[in-house]
């Protein structure tokens, strides 16, 4: 019978009578190399060629392992160099709603999400400068109707790699910071947000149905992963005589 672990070299390894994934078992293993100090801080480690004959798995499996780590922020690859422990802390998610409830609106609120816009654009040079990226960005333009009237609008901006899949997620029905906490190729770790007052101009006031130039709530919000990568920017605009903005944190791990 195979044993957890080796008895000369006290490494443990695959259980292959578990019916848990291989590549599930492999991130949790290298995870305690990097929590008891096997792989120290800006150590490299090694190589897939090591690891794959060291557990006795194909490089697929240590591909998503590794991978898994990485998103997580304990690993990162360095193109030509290897893959380094760049964190040996815990990674803690975040994720995020904006509630519209009863109390905010009043008895027997009735809301509906639209999608406007989605697809491929041309951010306007602000948003491209937060998101510190060349890559194609991706646009979300959703807008909340209460009781039949605009409310506020939502706005999301997500560098193109980063959600795999972004062009078939359901946005309507689902969180976009649980989606990409579920699968953007980081995780978001810290948010920086911003709350404004400014002046409306353009398509927002279109879609809101306000005049240009009337002073709306605007909240910003930087998605940044645990090694400091933009994964998204996101905005709300809206008039803060129509609603109350209410945003609910919750740690998910």
């Amino acid at each position: 019978m195979m044993h957890s672990e080796t008895s000369s070299l006290h490494i443990k390894t695959i259980d292959r009578f578990n019916q848990e994934k291989l590549y599930i078992q492999l991130t949790r293993i290298f995870l305690e190399e990097i929590k008891s100090g096997n792989w120290r801080l800006n150590q490299r480690i090694p190589s897939e060629e090591e690891l794959c004959k060291q557990h006795s798995v194909s490089k697929i499996t240590v591909r998503q392992a590794v991978n898994n780590l990485v998103s997580d922020g304990y690993l990162m690859k360095l193109q030509g160099k290897g893959t380094f422990v760049v964190s040996v802390l815990p990674v803690v998610g975040l994720a995020m709603k904006t509630q519209l409830a009863e109390e905010m609106f009043g008895k027997e609120v009735k809301t509906e999400k639209e999608v406007l816009f989605r697809g491929i654009i041309e951010p306007p040079t602000d948003i491209r400068a937060y998101l510190k990226t060349t890559d194609k960005i991706y646009h979300f333009l959703c807008r909340r109707v209460v009781n039949g009237s605009p409310a506020y609008l939502d706005e999301s901006f997500i560098p193109y790699p980063m959600l795999p899949e972004i062009e078939q997620i359901d946005i309507i029905h689902n969180s976009l910071y649980s989606i990409l906490q579920e699968k953007a190729v980081k995780k978001i770790f810290r948010v920086v947000q911003t709350i404004e007052v400014q002046q409306i101009q353009g398509y927002p006031a279109e879609y809101l149905g306000f005049k240009e130039g009337i002073p709306v709530l605007a909240v910003h919000r930087l998605l940044f992963s645990s090694d400091n990568t933009p994964v998204g920017y996101t905005r709300f605009l809206g008039s803060s005589d129509r609603y109350k903005f209410q945003t609910e944190f919750e740690r998910i791990r």
